[in-house]
């Protein structure tokens, strides 16, 4: 399969590059580690005007119509600057589910307003073992949920939540029955909160039970794979720059062979991910029959590349790597809360391997 983007799609990340390294490098995400909602209201204006939160939604419901091999090309983007804010969540998560599960309506009023940028929305979703923990009771939301991506800041919240009869997706009328706990976690890059939804007032998302939200955590385990891709991508770059510049024994270090060893295994890890990532993407865009499947294989890589990649970028960094002046450490605490996000690598190949043994598992 023919991984090369088009003309099209280079323009797409090349001006998101640019457009990112000006208006919300490193020294951004460093600024917004400090700050209560973890964004700027100029930065995301100046996302909106560009389209990007309309990227892969369909035009009819004032989006771009890109597909999801443009949104990963953006969130790879993202990734190379450790890009805080609402973004994420409300694009990827919440509305990627009100695009899959939501009914006509639910679309038409929910997806304009993420479009323009004037709806921020979070996402509650299954942990790890597959269990929810808020229920839908009487039309409205109980229980708890935890490390919820801009949970304090979102003006709605998708919930995974269990009825009467199986799983399904809520979404709130606002923020009514929703108390925030802002959480200070190890990446503080991006802004995390415990809720409590104590009679929150919701309508379920169309009618789809458990396999639409295992649609909607497939694209959340893809578009997550795409930013630590480029993550992974950018701790490469700033590793192979220091290796060439630091001079330890009259030499720059890059010439030593277990720095070159170690340089090399991180470039194999990035590209294998890279074609892990976009086939996926490929994948979920087309509906493929593999998306599930393809979706768990790249999230259980980048799990590993992802804080491999940024381990071995701290070690060629030597012990200035390990100070908070350099920027390493951003990127390699994004990898740790990344890698266990919607599941971690254990996680993901026992559910390829459940997927395989129920295709092929004959039949009695």
């Amino acid at each position: 399969m023919e991984f090369d983007l088009d003309d099209e799609q280079r323009a797409l990340r090349d001006g998101a590059r640019r457009f990112l390294e000006r208006e919300a490098g490193i020294a951004y995400a460093r600024a917004m580690m400090e700050d209560q909602r973890g964004f700027t209201d100029d930065v995301w204006r100046k996302t909106v005007e560009l389209g990007w939160t309309g990227l892969p939604f369909a035009e009819e419901y004032g989006g771009a119509g890109q597909g999801f091999i443009a949104l990963a090309i953006l969130l790879s983007e993202m990734g190379r600057v450790v890009l805080p804010g609402p973004f994420f969540p409300t694009v990827v998560l919440a509305g990627s589910a009100i695009a899959e599960a939501g009914d006509e309506a639910q679309r038409k009023e929910l997806l304009p307003a993420i479009c323009e940028g004037e709806l921020k929305a979070a996402l509650v979703a299954p942990n790890a073992e597959d269990r929810v923990s808020v229920e839908y009771r009487g039309d409205r939301l109980h229980g708890d949920a935890s490390f919820v991506m801009d949970g304090a800041v979102a003006d709605r919240i998708v919930v995974a939540a269990r009825d009467a009869d199986d799983v399904g997706l809520y979404v709130t009328s606002g923020r009514d029955g929703v108390a925030a706990a802002p959480i200070s976690a190890m990446d503080q890059t991006r802004k995390v909160a415990d809720l409590r939804f104590d009679g929150a007032p919701a309508e379920r998302l169309g009618d789809g039970g458990w396999p639409a939200v295992q649609r909607v955590l497939d694209r959340a385990s893809v578009g997550l794979a795409a930013e630590m891709l480029g993550g992974a991508e950018r701790v490469l770059e700033l590793s192979v720059e220091y290796a060439k510049q630091r001079v330890q024994f009259d030499r720059p270090i890059g010439s030593f062979q277990a720095v070159k060893h170690r340089a090399a295994d991180m470039l194999l890890e990035v590209e294998s991910l890279r074609s892990a990532v976009y086939y996926a993407a490929w994948a979920l865009e087309r509906d493929h029959p593999d998306a599930s499947l393809a979706a768990s294989m790249a999230k259980a890589y980048a799990s590993d590349a992802y804080r491999s990649v940024a381990a071995s970028g701290i070690q060629i960094h030597g012990g200035i790597g390990f100070t908070w002046e350099a920027d390493l450490h951003l990127y390699f605490k994004r990898a740790k809360a990344s890698e266990v996000a919607f599941g971690d690598a254990s996680w993901h190949r026992e559910r390829m391997a459940r997927i395989l043994r129920e295709r092929y598992a004959p039949t009695p």
